[in-house]
């Protein structure tokens, strides 16, 4: 065995995270070797947040130009490029790759090791060198951030069809006639209200009884129903069984539901089921750490694993899977290791949003989860096309909700299915961190016309 070449800090991965957390240990003096097998950047800038983001807003534009009759705006008839949508897409991907690798280049005490890294030993880490050759370096303090990957579909006959995922979807430069989604969670439903904007028709199909399981029945009935007025078809309750390809490259999907068999026929098929954790490569047991049934790494509320000073960051853990719950990692493991703080992760209020249009954002409890605890919860609800900013600009589907605790008058939780969904959220999610009465948003002197301004009307229905 050779001798492994000694460092004071070791990540693994460069998600939202792991980019910063690097650069922050070498500018605090520390030696650090920062392991990354594909490109800089995880899967936020190179998969997910940043490429998938920029084809919702070229995507939007579509949709509008199509509408512009009703704003008294003639366009005449729209088309979709493909493979310009691309081109945009994959230069916002290498625009933000770059400047990251503009950050750490140049660091003095950072060594970027390209290739892969897998545990021999505690502590200790075997690099497979992207260029040829194996390295072994170690140190006392290791952060894992090798993030997650599509989960693979394993239905009867999928063998025989190109299954697409959220990764390679993007790489079409041809539109889909008839794309076939399985999944109904964020990822199913962005990539099908987006190819249905492009021109292609779409139809998801979901095993559970409706879209959105973790949100509450009316946000899935509302979110469903906003689809099926984009021409999308929605089949929920139905269980995939077989998939396959008949004469001329058309696949054929066969499903089961409560009232019989079903089967629909597309031109392409995308798998939205979920994602798996990055771990089996990185040969966890060999450094001693315990991962949970599905794979992922389990840590404390401080992010560290069993073997003391060994961390985890990122949708490697297990739990919310956002480019903001990374960050927030890295900012615990920031006070912790390098202020000698005391961060955890206990009682984090985790925002998001999906990028459908309208967006839907939520933060804090559902009503489902508030009532389940026996909380005695009141229910503020406001249609959008009650605020007069969504009036004004033609975007009135959807609706705001927030639980509001009865007892102490202070916000449990909210979601904006809405114009602009995720910015009004967040202004709640300020106001629940501040522990504020839903009151003090009552009679907050919002800007008019604003969205926020409908924040007013929101909560004055607990008064009705």
């Amino acid at each position: 065995m050779s001798q492994a070449t000694k460092y004071d800090v070791i990540v693994i991965g460069t998600s939202q995270g792991g980019r910063f957390l690097p650069i922050t240990f070498a500018k605090a003096g520390r030696k650090v070797a920062l392991v990354e097998r594909g490109a800089l950047g995880g899967v936020c800038v190179n998969f997910g947040c940043t490429p998938t983001k920029t084809m919702v807003a070229s995507a939007r534009v579509a949709y509008l130009a199509k509408r512009g009759a009703e704003y008294g705006v003639r366009t005449g008839p729209v088309s979709v490029d493909l493979q310009a949508v691309r081109k945009r897409k994959q230069n916002m991907v290498e625009g933000a790759r770059n400047y990251f690798e503009s950050l750490v280049k140049p660091l003095a005490g950072l060594d970027l090791l390209r290739g892969e890294a897998h545990f021999i030993a505690p502590k200790t880490l075997e690099v497979s060198l992207a260029d040829s050759g194996t390295r072994e370096i170690t140190a006392p303090l290791i952060v894992i951030d090798t993030g997650t990957r599509p989960k693979q579909l394993t239905i009867k006959g999928v063998e025989s069809v190109s299954v697409l995922n959220s990764t390679t979807i993007m790489e079409l430069d041809t539109l889909p006639k008839h794309l076939l989604i399985i999944g109904g969670g964020y990822i199913g439903l962005e990539f099908g209200q987006m190819f249905r904007r492009f021109g292609s028709e779409v139809t998801i199909v979901q095993h559970h009884p409706r879209l959105l399981m973790n949100e509450d029945e009316d946000v899935s009935d509302e979110v469903t129903k906003i689809l099926r007025e984009d021409g999308i078809t929605v089949l929920t309750g139905t269980a995939p069984q077989q998939i396959q390809l008949l004469n001329g490259g058309r696949i054929q999907l066969t499903g089961r539901a409560p009232e019989g068999e079903k089967q629909v026929t597309g031109s392409h098929f995308l798998a939205a089921i979920g994602r798996v954790p990055n771990t089996e490569a990185l040969t966890p047991e060999a450094g001693g750490i315990q991962l949970d049934k599905k794979g992922y790494i389990q840590v404390n509320e401080r992010l560290e694993t069993n073997v003391p000073g060994v961390y985890a960051m990122g949708d490697v853990k297990g739990g919310p899977a956002f480019t903001h719950v990374s960050y927030d990692d890295f900012r615990i493991l920031r006070a912790n290791l390098l202020e000698h703080g005391s961060a955890g992760t206990r009682d984090r209020v985790v925002p998001y949003t999906i990028f459908i249009d309208p967006q839907f954002g939520r933060v804090g409890m559902t009503e489902n989860e508030a009532r389940k605890q026996g909380r005695n919860i009141r229910v503020a609800k406001l249609p959008m096309n009650a605020v007069i900013r969504a009036l004004e600009t033609g975007e009135t589907r959807g609706f705001m909700k927030a639980l509001v605790d009865a007892d102490t008058q202070r916000i449990l939780g909210c979601a904006v299915l809405g114009l602009e969904g995720g910015e009004i959220m967040a202004i709640i999610q300020v106001a629940i961190m501040g522990k504020l009465p839903y009151t003090d948003l009552k009679d907050a002197l919002f800007t008019h016309p604003t969205l926020a301004e409908g924040l007013n009307a929101l909560f004055m229905t607990l008064d009705s």
